[in-house]
């Protein structure tokens, strides 16, 4: 009866179920593995507007995989189809997922119907990056817009998403806001849905 039991350390890769995984990565590992993709991209662009595309572009294909993954994880494959359980999930599960806590706020805009905010008071990808003098304007929050926006378009509801920065009276730093302007076709589409 050679090979009748096979044990679980013997399992295929593709046999074995997919788990939760660890859900932490070091802060340090982590912080040095952003500096650097942002340094491989900062030596290959221009000007300011094309490194945050480039690193919207890197978090876009990670919001893509996340979408993927934490519907699968958390939601059983079932993927949100209404515009504020979408916003919800990103405002909570994606980031807790991402960062270990929920987003600081999610506000809708008042100027425009379209407008959503996500505020951070300190972003992660923005703590532990110096930014040269010459390069005041730019924020590293254009990765996690991407992230966003991969998310959102994954699911189905394109939006164009940017990182901005927000001054806060009394704070050294600023907050960051992602700021997400949904598409018409989504606005038509939720008040279809009533």
């Amino acid at each position: 009866m050679i090979g009748v039991g096979r044990s679980k350390q013997n399992l295929n890769v593709v046999d074995r179920p997919l788990g939760k995984g660890k859900t932490e990565v070091l802060l340090s590992a982590f912080a040095f593995l952003f500096s650097e993709l942002v340094q491989y991209n900062q030596t290959r662009v221009d000007n300011i507007a094309e490194l945050e595309r480039r690193l919207e572009d890197a978090g876009y294909a990670v919001g893509i995989r996340m979408l993927e993954l934490l519907c699968h994880r958390e939601k059983g494959n079932r993927r949100e189809t209404r515009l504020l359980n979408i916003l919800s999930f990103v405002h909570s599960t994606v980031w807790k997922s991402l960062f270990g806590k929920v987003a600081d706020s999610l506000e809708k805009g008042t100027e425009h119907e379209d407008e959503y905010m996500i505020s951070e008071k300190e972003l992660l990808v923005n703590r532990y990056i110096s930014v040269p003098k010459d390069m005041g304007a730019f924020n590293c929050g254009a990765f996690v817009a991407g992230v966003v926006k991969g998310v959102l378009d994954g699911a189905g509801f394109p939006a164009r998403v940017t990182a901005h920065f927000v001054a806060v009276e009394g704070q050294p730093r600023p907050r960051t806001t992602i700021l997400i302007k949904f598409s018409e076709e989504v606005l038509q589409r939720e008040a279809r849905l009533g």
